[in-house]
Parts: structure tokens; sequence; C-alpha cells
């Protein structure tokens, strides 16, 4: 099974900000950007596993500034870690005030998802092949990330947590 980089696999999804996706104070409404991600982490998943993806969690989200009705959103969707039958997606959130030029980041999110066949069954994931510090560091926070869950799950006792300790040396 061959690797496959972050870029082979990524997903960018670009939306407006119309009225029915806002609040009322006419910022766009938190559960309509976890949709958004959890598409594009979820095209960028299947994409590097070559089959469908489920969402298994929502590992964070941060909601940093408010994103305004006529905005253009930008959504990158990138593979940042790869375990057996799993893998974590890295999404930043862009944002393109109206009638400015440039665009902002505004949001982050990671998502985790499980590779299946089409009988449901767990398959196993390509490796990642990270090229750039980014990619480097993301996936050593995705593997701190999911010794923790271990820990707080019990399936794994904290002297093991190679990851987690390299955090404090």
């Amino acid at each position: 099974m061959e690797g496959k980089t972050p870029s082979e696999s990524k997903a960018t999804l670009t939306e407006l900000v119309f009225p029915n996706y806002t609040n009322a104070l006419n910022n766009l409404m938190g559960g309509q950007l976890l949709l958004w991600m959890d598409v594009a982490s979820a095209i960028t998943a299947s994409r590097h596993a070559e089959t469908v993806c489920v969402t298994a969690a929502v590992n964070n989200v941060s909601f940093n500034k408010p994103i305004g009705m006529g905005d253009v959103v930008t959504i990158e969707a990138k593979v940042s870690c790869v375990f057996n039958t799993s893998l974590e997606v890295y999404i930043d959130v862009y944002v393109e005030k109206k009638f400015k030029k440039g665009k902002f980041k505004t949001n982050e999110a990671i998502y985790s998802f499980v590779a299946v066949d089409d009988a449901g069954n767990t398959v196993k994931v390509p490796p990642l092949l990270p090229e750039t510090d980014e990619e480097l560091e993301r996936q050593k926070g995705a593997k701190q990330r999911k010794e923790l869950s271990l820990i707080k799950a019990g399936r794994l006792n904290p002297k093991d947590a190679i990851e987690l300790k390299s955090m404090f040396e």
C-alpha cells in the first residue's frame, strides 16, 4: 500500500454566507460551519483512504472570529495523521470580508474518521507522507491526541504514552 502526501488528498470548499445561514446577529451559525467542515474533511479522508470514511469524532473546534453575512468562507482540509483504519483531518477556515481584498484565518478544527468498505467493515488506510514542517508538526500533535484518547478510554497505560512523554522531554 503506497503512501500519500497531505496535498494529494486535500479538499477545499468555498461557500458564500447567505441570510439563511446566519443567526440574529447576522453571523454564520456555528452548526452550519461544522457541517461545511465535516463535508470538506470527509472528502479529504475518503480521497486519502480511497474508500468511504465516516466521522468518528470532532476532536477540536475553535470559533475564533465571527463570520458575517455576505462573507466568503474557504475551508481547507488536509489529512494530518493516519493510524491503522482511522485518520485525522485538520481543517483551516479562511474568510474574505465582503467588499474587501484578502483573506484571513478565522477558525480551525480537527476531525477523526474511520475508513470502511461497502459493508461497513473497517479497512486499512494508506500511510501518510508529510512533507512540510507544518505537516510534520500536525502529525506529531495527532499522535499525542490519539494517545491521550486511548488513556482516557482505559486502553493505554499512561506510562506507555511515548508521544505524550516527548512533550516533556
